[in-house]
């Protein structure tokens, strides 16, 4: 039913630019539309877009515990800059001091299981709680930024978390992100200049070269698809 009417939305937005998409979302599922930032630079388009038209919809971001200053800098500037409320979500305390009590502060080092199972207290049970109850979930995923979203529409049902995610920049290079953020005097990570380009987790996020892949500096021990379970299909 839901794969339905993401198609049914898809042909309903056609031709539609991004802020009139985000409009019209907002007003076809009222209070039911929420955007998930993590202050990178796709996220902060979208932010940006939402916060200069005035829009209601919900943008929150997961408190994973373990972020880069700078991710808390870019937080504050956007806060200050467009004058808008950003919801926060943390961690269940309990999960977590179980987590370090038994497995200490760097278990996801040692195995693909413990990182997923840190990502998932500190990220996905957190996201299940800040999408349950809404329609409509805004994401900033675009297709080159990984093998794993090349086949990605959109719009399309996300099972997991039984919610319709759209995905305005889809189709966005990295470039033409960069220069809206530009043209626009957008908050940016200060890391994205000492080439941190995809920024999670202080432990878990290292710089690439050139060269690299754009992910290639997200749980860079591993040689699984980098994906920490909210996108993952």
């Amino acid at each position: 039913m839901k794969a339905s009417i993401a198609n049914t939305l898809l042909e309903k937005t056609r031709g539609m630019t991004i802020e009139e998409t985000l409009s019209f979302l907002a007003n076809e599922f009222k209070d039911k539309v929420v955007f998930s930032t993590s202050f990178g630079q796709e996220d902060q388009v979208i932010t940006a877009l939402i916060g200069k038209n005035n829009l209601p919809i919900t943008i929150f971001t997961l408190d994973t515990g373990r972020l880069f200053q700078e991710t808390y800098d870019v937080f504050y500037q956007t806060l200050k800059k467009y004058k808008i409320d950003i919801k926060t979500y943390f961690p269940d305390t309990t999960a977590v001091e179980e987590l370090l009590n038994k497995k200490g502060p760097n278990s996801f080092y040692e195995s693909v299981d413990n990182r997923k199972e840190c990502c998932f207290i500190r990220k996905v049970a957190p996201l299940t709680k800040a999408l349950q109850g809404n329609s409509i979930w805004i994401t900033g995923l675009r297709a080159e930024q990984s093998e794993n979203r090349n086949d990605l529409n959109l719009f399309q049902y996300d099972e997991k978390f039984d919610i319709i995610k759209f995905n305005p920049l889809l189709k966005w290079t990295l470039e033409e992100v960069e220069d809206y953020l530009e043209k626009n005097n957008v908050p940016q990570n200060e890391l994205h200049k000492k080439g941190f380009i995809s920024i999670g987790c202080a432990p878990c996020t290292r710089a690439i070269e050139i060269g690299e892949d754009i992910r290639a500096g997200r749980w860079w021990w591993e040689s699984s698809h980098k994906e920490c379970g909210l996108h993952q299909k």
